[in-house]
């Protein structure tokens, strides 16, 4: 096995290349690939034809699998014969014109997987499986570089407090807290967090599902989100990944938020994903 790691041009990312990943890895490759991952938060590797089973194994290498946070009986994938650790990140239909998957159609705001939850998920793998002729990009932030570029005022001022982090299945919009938060996943995760291994902060806002500032008035709270979303989002963080058939990419979702680009409705696109859990989110110092 001849594994090659070449940085990409771009504020984030790495390609791996000289792997089949439905090899068993030995503990060298292993953590070769891991560090790398740490290295670079998203790694992308090219040219791989793996089933559920195989890319739930490479999965295990660097931790345990995670489950859903979706309940499972809103999850269309259960109906098709899956456990509720794998997400189709799809716009297909079955027979009876019933979708088989999730996050079917359209835009997605940038966002961090499960930081809704009280133990967000680490990382993400996302395998390309079918693709629209256009779009369907997924788009990265590079949340250590969006820390640094937070006006040294308000990282003073906005250091040591929370923000929560509300999710209801939507891709464009943002849960209001004042209508309430009755069966609405949420959490208070600190502003500013550092990582539980490269000891690096980032930023822990996004666009989709950061909510309100503890402790500010609601006008304060989101004139200071939007500033910081503004930061998060700024192109220079950011490393837009256009999919080929095949590509399995993993990344970091501790330093790191990503979103999705439109395509075309009619055209099929689908990708199977996959988490590995993590822990509570450490309060940056």
């Amino acid at each position: 096995m001849s594994l090659t790691i070449t940085p990409l041009v771009a504020p984030l990312g790495a390609e791996v290349t000289g792997i089949d990943l439905r090899e068993v890895l030995d503990k060298e490759t292993a953590d070769r690939i891991y560090a790398a991952w740490l290295d670079h938060i998203v790694l992308v590797f090219r040219d791989q034809e793996l089933s559920k089973d195989e890319q739930l194994a490479f999965a295990r290498h660097f931790g345990s699998v995670g489950d859903r946070a979706t309940p499972k009986d809103l999850q269309n994938e259960v109906a098709n014969g899956y456990d509720g650790r794998i997400m189709l990140v799809t716009n297909q239909r079955d027979e009876k014109g019933n979708y088989i998957g999730s996050l079917q159609d359209g835009e997605m705001w940038f966002h961090h997987d499960m930081s809704y939850t009280p133990a967000p998920h680490k990382a993400t793998l996302l395998h390309a499986l079918e693709l629209p002729s256009e779009g369907g990009n997924t788009k990265f932030a590079n949340m250590y570089m969006a820390y640094e570029n937070v006006p040294d005022a308000l990282r003073e001022n906005l250091r040591g407090r929370r923000v929560l982090q509300a999710y209801n299945r939507s891709m464009l919009e943002r849960v209001d807290p004042e209508q309430g938060l009755d069966d609405i996943a949420h959490q208070w995760q600190p502003i500013f967090v550092k990582h539980p291994e490269t000891g690096r902060i980032s930023l822990y806002v996004s666009h989709l599902i950061s909510a309100w500032i503890e402790g500010l008035a609601r006008d304060e709270s989101e004139a200071i989100l939007e500033q910081l979303v503004v930061v998060a989002e700024d192109p220079s963080l950011v490393h837009e990944h256009i999919w080929n058939d095949g590509d399995l990419v993993m990344w970091d979702n501790r330093c790191s938020t990503h979103a999705r680009t439109d395509f075309p409705p009619e055209q099929s696109r689908l990708l199977r994903r996959c988490t590995i859990e993590g822990g509570p989110m450490i309060a940056a110092a």
